[in-house]
């Protein structure tokens, strides 16, 4: 599948000479390029925490109940309660 990419002249040189010495296209440079960089970014993922997965969202969302994590059994509780009364 064809891509264009417009990269500046330095970068250009740069991919022109790995592609040379490497005896290769440079698409495949590119690509090679572009695979090293996919499983630097799925490494850093595997090992992220959780935190650190969800961490943009973390105080993203305000109001409702403080004590929400505290009381979630109760909170539950009385959500299916009034569920089960509505059907």
């Amino acid at each position: 599948m064809p891509l264009t990419v417009r990269v500046d002249v330095k970068t250009e040189r740069l991919i022109q000479r790995l592609a040379r010495k490497r005896g290769r296209s440079k698409s495949e440079v590119i690509r090679d390029a572009i695979g090293v960089l996919a499983r630097q970014i799925q490494g850093q993922e595997e090992t992220e925490r959780p935190y650190e997965t969800v961490r943009d969202l973390i105080g993203s969302i305000h109001g409702g109940p403080p004590d929400l994590s505290v009381r979630t059994g109760e909170h539950f509780r009385r959500m299916l309660h009034a569920k089960h009364r509505g059907t």
